[in-house]
């Protein structure tokens, strides 16, 4: 007894130093605070984008809440605190562990009713500039209070009320807003100026003032006592379609009636020991992660003395993008609307002939990459409880701050996920992606997504829970993290904290990467040895990836979380207690 007292007084210190130092942007130091790296067994374990996010979680486990439990409170904690990407007003996709059953949810925004495949081009028949990007004409129907009612009804232990309560607290009271997060206000607010009502909300936000949004305690208040029925059919949905008409948006009563969030069957594969579960259509993380982590043990002879982001690592890797993007463009879409063939795209077959096509030694031409087939701003967080239970889960409103309009009365961001469509075939969204007649727009069609709430098993077990934001670049960091860990034997802070590099297609010969703001960016040499075969490197238009990863370590867990961002991992053993009303 005497050993367990203190071993948890031990505990409980550690924790109260993390979180003192959780606002650390030093790299060197925030490898050192921001892992956990022992902890006896049957302990829970989180990764989330803020340290709110991450008290809030780890007080509903302590409460005996299990991991969608916490997943949801730190959902609806994040939209008030990390407003940036948090969100009542987008959507996104759950990965679930609970017990011996495996599930996915979908609760990825809708095209509005109104909605047609034109609707964002002019008389030329160009896509009119950043129509898709600013304003109530970007928004999709949002998902995500549909999402976590769906995830909560099914999986949740302690009462709804109890999951929102922190937040609502959060917005009612006021918190301190991060540094970063006052920073990149200010930075983008003019983007908004005479176009949304951005500024009237949050242009005030101030580092070191409490900042609080009664509108939105309110929103979040009617939300903890109706539950999803009031942001569809009650009055929150009531004041959402009183701004899209007042915005010139196209969400209508029948658009937020008719919205349902949906559980689908994963993407799930055998790849070496593990099994690997992600993002089923309408996202095309998981077959992403599927297909480049198959194809890469297929090049197995090729990476055989390369070393970890070399320029000969990287031109392998591109080549394999290349062909993950193509496949994307043209096959992937929502499958309501559209047949996916994922067993196909995945199949071991399918992927080894793809891998046969790469040219070990240059850059594929453009002509070459065809389908093999007869077409940032994001938050991720993942959670495992005290009984294994796991939860990846990755949710957005797109872009910064997402179309820039707030639900007046409601005091709550919507997404631009509409830019997520293709506007037009083979023109590329905010993202340089470009997409196929799969991923046109259609009422009531979801958008094609790269998010990749992944967990990885082994001997049906959690092995790993990782997921990031990042747009397209999503699923190439989820590969390279796990392929950091798994064949150079990083540690998880070191994986997530390496440089990562980018390749999607178009333009054929470009490679970005990420890691110049923490001191990472790719070595001069590097660069030259990549424009020798042919490439241009250069840093990504924004710091992408906010890594958040739990990795099991013997009868353990470790925890990290990005230096890229100001997430807080924590490894803790559970203490029975009571929520605070």
């Amino acid at each position: 007894m005497k050993r367990k007292t203190v071993y948890l007084t031990l505990t409980l210190i550690i924790l109260s130093l993390i979180q003192g130092c959780e606002k650390n942007t030093n790299q060197g130091d925030s490898a050192t605070i921001k892992q956990n790296t022992k902890a006896p067994p049957a302990m829970a374990a989180i990764a989330i984008s803020d340290s709110y996010g991450a008290q809030v979680s780890q007080d509903i486990l302590n409460a005996g809440g299990n991991a969608v439990d916490a997943a949801v409170a730190a959902g609806f904690t994040l939209a008030v605190t990390f407003i940036d990407a948090g969100n009542i007003g987008g959507g996104g996709f759950m990965t679930i562990k609970m017990g011996d059953e495996i599930a996915f949810l979908d609760y990825r925004e809708k095209a509005p009713l109104a909605a047609h495949k034109d609707m964002y081009l002019d008389a030329e028949g160009n896509v009119i500039d950043n129509i898709t990007l600013i304003g109530a004409q970007a928004v999709g129907v949002p998902g995500t209070v549909a999402g976590f009612w769906k995830a909560h009804k099914k999986f949740g232990k302690l009462p709804w009320k109890d999951l929102l309560n922190p937040a609502i607290k959060l917005a009612r009271d006021g918190f301190m807003p991060a540094p970063a997060l006052v920073d990149n206000v200010h930075r983008l607010k003019g983007q908004f100026v005479g176009k949304t009502n951005f500024n009237t909300y949050f242009a005030s936000m101030k580092v070191g003032r409490l900042f609080k949004q009664p509108e939105l305690a309110k929103t979040l208040g009617r939300i903890a006592k109706s539950g999803a029925d009031d942001f569809y059919r009650g009055e929150t949905a009531a004041l959402i379609v009183k701004e899209m008409q007042a915005s010139n948006g196209l969400i209508t009563a029948e658009d937020l009636e008719s919205y349902r969030a949906v559980w689908r069957e994963p993407v799930r594969a055998k790849w070496r020991e593990y099994e690997v579960i992600s993002a089923p259509p309408p996202s095309s993380g998981g077959f992403a992660i599927v297909q480049l982590l198959k194809m890469k043990d297929y090049l197995d002879d090729s990476f055989q003395g390369v070393e970890h982001n070399s320029a000969q690592y990287i031109h392998l890797v591109a080549e394999m993008d290349k062909r993950v993007f193509a496949d994307r463009a043209e096959h992937l879409g929502d499958p309501d609307f559209f047949d996916v063939d994922i067993n196909t795209l995945i199949s071991n077959d399918y992927v080894s002939k793809r891998a046969a096509e790469i040219n070990p030694t240059a850059i594929s031409p453009l002509t070459s990459i065809n389908p093999g087939l007869e077409s940032p701003n994001t938050t991720h967080y993942s959670i495992v409880d005290q009984w294994g239970n796991a939860v990846s889960n990755t949710y957005t409103i797109n872009w910064d701050y997402g179309s820039g309009v707030v639900v007046g009365g409601a005091g709550f961001l919507l997404n631009n996920e509409m830019d997520d469509f293709s506007a037009k075939p083979g023109v590329p969204n905010i993202y340089g992606v470009v997409g196929n007649v799969a991923n046109e727009i259609q009422p009531g069609k979801r958008m094609l997504s790269s998010m990749s709430p992944t967990i990885v098993l082994k001997d049906g077990e959690v092995e790993m829970v990782l997921g990031t934001p990042g747009g397209s670049t999503i699923f190439t960091t989820v590969f390279q993290v796990i392929i950091n860990i798994l064949d150079f034997g990083m540690t998880p802070i070191e994986a997530i904290g390496a440089t990562r590099f980018h390749h999607q297609l178009v333009p054929i010969d470009l490679i970005t990467y990420s890691g110049y703001t923490i001191g990472r960016p790719l070595p001069e040499q590097t660069i030259k040895e990549l424009a020798n075969k042919g490439y241009r490197s250069e840093p990504h238009a924004f710091e992408y990836g906010d890594v958040q990863i739990i990795m099991k370590d013997g009868d353990s867990w470790i925890a990290a979380s990005d230096p890229r961002d100001r997430g807080e991992s924590r490894v803790f053993d559970v203490i029975s207690k009571t929520l605070d009303h």
